[in-house]
């Protein structure tokens, strides 16, 4: 019993050496792997370590050549690397963070186009809005960061038209635009059910003005139209009735394409079939 005694004391005196050591020591200091480098050196040794995707080691190598080297010729090139290594490792707040910050540093860095264009492609996420949505709730449904990604990819094809990410900035433009464009008529059919006839409007014009290369600009009037004449606007509703037959002569929702006068009187609640 008295041995079993000493030995638990002995292991309490070792556990509290151990503990108190830890207090004058501190914690244990990360390695900096690029102490001793040149600035060439750890943009090579990063280089190396992304090649097999070790995304933390990569950041935390960028981000000390950051501290260590902010005057360096490569600088421009640690900023960029060190984005593109927190958007893989899921980090998209610090990505974007050091993309603006190059694009303030370097505004006339010949790779200014990739910085654009990466920070669309950060952006470009839907967080749940590309599926089937539902107005249980509609507050929840931002769109916002989908139009910030469109304003970077639409700055970089405006200022760069020849860059090499033009044609897919534009493609990403293209599915980006029809998809807020969608979102947005959601909202409006939601609206219009519950006779906020200028919120659904307001939703429409939104579409009609920003994004006219939409397919969803046909549908966008219909609804428009609609709510002009929910609220007695009808000059406004007959000027984007004519708007709609001269753009969509073959719309199945131009009056002069339907079968009555009953069908005209309600073509314009098609979201309720």
């Amino acid at each position: 019993m008295q041995k079993l005694l000493l030995v638990k004391i002995s292991i309490i005196i070792s556990l509290s050496i151990f503990l108190a050591s830890c207090a004058i020591f501190g914690d244990p200091v990360e390695e900096d792997e690029t102490l001793g480098k040149t600035d060439l050196e750890v943009l090579q040794l990063a280089e190396s370590v992304q090649s097999v995707n070790d995304w933390p080691r990569v950041i935390k190598i960028y981000e000390a050549a950051e501290r260590r080297f902010p005057n360096s010729r490569y600088a421009p090139q640690f900023k960029l690397n060190l984005a593109y290594a927190y958007k893989e490792f899921y980090q998209d707040e610090n990505a974007l963070a050091m993309l603006d910050k190059f694009i303030r540093s370097y505004p006339n860095h010949p790779a200014m186009d990739y910085a654009y264009y990466l920070k669309g492609v950060v952006l470009y996420v839907d967080k749940g809005i590309m599926k089937e949505l539902t107005f249980q709730d509609i507050s929840d449904r931002d769109v916002s960061q989908l139009e910030d990604s469109f304003r970077a990819f639409k700055t970089m094809t405006q200022l760069f038209p020849n860059s090499e990410y033009f044609d897919d900035a534009k493609n990403r433009m293209t599915y980006l635009m029809n998809k807020i464009a969608e979102r947005e008529l959601h909202v409006a059919r939601y609206y219009m059910r519950r006779e906020a006839f200028i919120a659904a409007a307001n939703r429409c014009k939104y579409v009609l003005d920003n994004f006219p290369e939409t397919v969803h600009q046909e549908e966008a009037l219909v609804i428009q139209i609609s709510a002009y004449r929910n609220l007695g606007l009808q000059d406004l509703a007959e000027n984007n009735k004519r708007v709609l037959e001269l753009n969509f002569p073959n719309s199945q929702f131009a009056p002069k394409n339907l079968s009555s006068r009953d069908d005209e009187k309600k073509w314009w609640e098609f979201w309720d079939l």
